[in-house]
């Protein structure tokens, strides 16, 4: 095709649409007036723009207002809107100090980097002059002092560190002459002006005088309040049958079935349960013993300052209270066939007691207050027992004259603890002082000195049914285990562990056939653990308080009785 005659039928098409508009413009309704003349075409046709009219935004500032109690922001402010003033009118409550800017809870406190000798001094001449340089002027060409600026005027700002020492030395007297003996003085001749005074002057010496009267009375006053006088013993009875049908009383063994007096089971088993309870100390008991051999009898000590018998067997009833000391009772012991036993306690006082009539035999002291005490177990020492003191020393009676006949001193603390081995040849000795010593006995000299930087105080000890060792009550939390012949050497693989005694004398214990071991804590639990392998077995809370003694009956295969700081005594089984 001619592009010619395609671009000259377009243009003719463009004029025939004009036109048409042209015409549609003289087009006029059928309800016009017949009279009116049709409007003229209008030269031109005027644009009209239908949108409101709107400010420029380029005109508006606007600004978002953050909240200054808000943690979190999900965009990212500008500078000035960080540091834009809080909107809104000003809260009347508040005071002039809390507009004041802080960045801790006492004011603000700008970061700066002093070295620690500078600052060191500083605070030094603070301290000494009043006056130390002004922190906040640090790096700028002006030094500015704060605190007292007369004194550092004075002083032309000297610090601690820079400021001239001045020495007031005393001026010596001249030495003398050494060729004259006489008039030589050397480096003794002193000082000018100095005063000696060797001689107090008549009213000081009248004040001394009186001072060394009034000594003695004071000296025999605390004497007396040391050393308590005896009260009169006394004991109470409370069964009604003190005999039965043949003439017997409670020292007499009643008949027990599967039970044979004086001789161990050959095998024992863990206590599970409780089964009885003791009740009849107001305070703590402190101490428990089974009668020898038959152990069919219980005495206790209490620090509400009595002793009292109780039955193991049958109806376990209260038989005797003994009263006759005036402080709570530390230790008790029976002799060997359980006719006596002495109370060691506060007053500072031992009494050998009968046990079946009550009677206070004898009473002993050395005005310090004994920790333990101990019949010898030989047959034929019964008259006497030891016992360890206050004052470092351990004490040998004769309950026949009363004296003492032995005195063993070496200690350098206060005696816990005396067991005898090797059938009351030796005696082993614990004490404050963190040291075992070994005795032979009736000799004054210890044979054996146990003692190392790791050792803790044993105010416990425990002798093994086998006799072999020593089960000594460790105030680091464990028991140890030492021999009780020969070289007396620590065993450090037997060790048991797991109870908390620190603080506390819990006396330890092994059941008859040496399987088992047994302690209180301080928790009140009955701790059981087993020889061979150190094992703890099992854990019994037994008491409130601490439990601070814990028994195996020599005749029972699985009977337990601790006692504890909550007055009762417990059976288990």
């Amino acid at each position: 095709r001619d592009p010619n005659v395609v671009l000259r039928t377009n243009t003719t098409a463009r004029r025939c649409s004009m036109s048409a508009l042209a015409a549609l413009a003289d087009y006029g309704s059928s309800d016009d007036d017949a009279g009116e003349a049709p409007p003229a075409a209008p030269a031109s046709m005027q644009i009209v723009s239908a949108a409101p009219a709107v400010t420029p935004k380029s005109g508006l500032e606007i600004a978002r207002q953050l909240d200054p109690s808000i943690k979190e922001i999900n965009y990212n402010p500008t500078v000035a809107e960080l540091y834009a003033a809080e909107a809104g009118p000003k809260n009347p409550f508040e005071r002039a100090h809390s507009s004041v800017q802080k960045n801790t809870f006492t004011g603000y406190v700008e970061e700066d980097f002093t070295n620690s000798v500078a600052f060191e001094d500083q605070r030094r001449t603070y301290l000494t002059f009043g006056y130390a340089m002004d922190p906040s002027a640090h790096g700028t060409s002006v030094d500015k002092l704060v605190g007292d600026t007369s004194l550092a005027v004075e002083k032309r700002g000297a610090t601690l560190a820079t400021a001239p020492k001045i020495k007031d030395k005393r001026k010596r007297k001249e030495r003398g002459d050494i060729s004259d003996p006489t008039s030589y003085l050397g480096p003794w001749s002193g000082f000018e002006g100095e005063k000696l005074l060797a001689k107090p002057n008549h009213e000081q010496q009248a004040i001394i005088d009186a001072q060394n009267e009034a000594k003695p009375a004071k000296e025999k006053e605390k004497m007396k309040k040391t050393a308590d006088e005896p009260v009169p013993e006394k004991t109470t009875l409370h069964i009604k049958d003190f005999y039965d049908y043949l003439g017997r009383t409670y020292m007499h063994p009643p008949q027990q079935d599967g039970v044979k007096y004086g001789h161990a089971p050959e095998r024992c088993f863990l206590p599970k349960k409780h089964l009885h309870t003791w009740s009849g100390h107001s305070k703590g008991v402190s101490a428990i013993r089974l009668i020898p051999k038959s152990a069919h009898l219980l005495l206790s000590a209490s620090l509400d300052h009595k002793i009292k018998i109780w039955e193991f067997y049958g109806e376990r009833r209260m038989l005797r209270t003994y009263i006759g000391h005036t402080q709570g009772v530390r230790d008790i012991n029976f002799n060997n066939d359980g006719t006596r036993f002495i109370s060691a306690s506060y007053d500072r006082y031992v009494k050998l007691w009968d046990t079946e009539t009550g009677d206070c035999i004898s009473r002993f002291t050395n005005k310090k207050i004994p920790y333990c005490c101990k019949f010898h177990p030989d047959e034929a020492n019964q008259h006497l027992f030891v016992c360890g003191t206050q004052d470092k020393k351990i004490l040998c009676y004769d309950i026949r004259s009363g004296d003492v006949v032995q005195e063993y001193d070496r200690h350098l603390g206060a005696v816990n603890s005396i067991t005898f081995v090797e059938d009351g040849k030796r005696m082993v000795t614990t004490s404050d002082d963190k040291s075992i010593r070994v005795w032979e006995w009736d000799i004054p000299v210890d044979i054996k000195y146990i003692a190392d930087p790791s050792m803790h105080s044993m105010p416990a000890v425990a002798l093994h049914p086998s006799n072999k060792w020593l089960l000594c009550q460790s105030m680091d939390n464990q028991i140890c285990t030492f021999g009780a012949s020969d070289r007396f050497r620590q065993n450090r693989k037997k060790t048991f562990k797991g109870h908390l005694v620190a603080g506390y004398a819990c006396q330890p214990d092994a059941s008859p056939d040496g399987l088992f071991v047994i302690s209180g804590d301080s928790n009140g639990f009955l701790c059981i653990w087993d020889f061979k392998t150190c094992k703890m077995f099992s854990k019994i809370k037994a008491h409130d308080d601490v439990c601070i003694g814990a028994l195996w009956n020599p005749n029972e295969t699985s009977k337990v009785v601790t006692c504890g700081w909550d007055g009762l005594i417990k059976l288990w089984d």
